[in-house]
């Protein structure tokens, strides 16, 4: 039986609206109400979150890294956020956000993609000058020493290191690593590229590894 999907919201008609689109999705699902019931979720091992962030005790803000820490890829599903809660919510590891009220039918494909950038990858180890990916075991290293990545990190530098140095353009690194509906969602590719900086870079504010073409997009550094 496939693992479920966690629902944290603390208004019950949404937890239902939620398990009735993720049971036509084909989900299970978990429900909890506050940060905490969330955390005890955890022993059920779910496969994804669903995190609202006005939670009547932990801040969805503090509950983000809490899950992320755990492998769980956390889709942000909340009121009325601005740009800099949205920056925010990515920063601290969301793998993507939604706002009330949503399309079920967007957030049902929204998952697929977070799901499938989550599961087992097919493929083999390729590598870039001090860089390596192997993505039929999901592991990175630099150097030879693993790098603990979440999900959306992992696919971004498994993208920089296929492309060998090339120049791959923002809209590129949306649409492959976000899907085709976040083609011109910069702020995404910049937050995670600042994450992945600050795991990679002896001096992430001068980054020698992965470098910015001022308006096309990144490339790694040449061998």
């Amino acid at each position: 039986m496939s693992r479920p999907i966690l629902i944290v919201d603390d208004e019950a008609a949404i937890r239902r609206l939620l398990i009735a689109v993720l049971r036509r999705g084909g989900h299970g699902v978990l429900e909890a109400s506050t940060g905490r019931e969330a955390l005890q979720a955890l022993q059920q091992r779910p496969i994804a979150a669903i995190v609202d962030l006005r939670l009547p005790d932990l801040d969805g803000m503090e509950l983000i890294p809490r899950l992320a820490a755990a492998d769980i890829p956390v889709l942000v599903l909340s009121a009325e956020l601005d740009t800099a809660e949205k920056v925010a919510a990515l920063d601290l590891g969301a793998e993507d956000y939604l706002t009330k009220p949503f399309d079920g039918d967007e957030l049902l494909a929204r998952l697929r993609v977070l799901l499938r950038r989550a599961g087992p990858a097919a493929g083999g180890a390729t590598s870039h000058g001090p860089l390596a990916i192997d993505t039929a075991h999901h592991r990175a290293t630099l150097d030879g020493a693993p790098i603990a990545l979440t999900p959306r990190e992992f696919a971004l530098l498994a993208a920089l290191v296929a492309g060998g140095g090339r120049v791959l353009t923002h809209a590129a690194l949306l649409e492959q690593v976000w899907g085709p509906a976040h083609r011109d969602d910069l702020d995404y590719l910049r937050v995670a590229i600042r994450a992945l900086r600050r795991k990679i870079e002896p001096e992430p504010a001068r980054p020698r590894l992965i470098l910015n073409e001022p308006g096309i997009g990144y490339r790694l550094a040449d061998r």
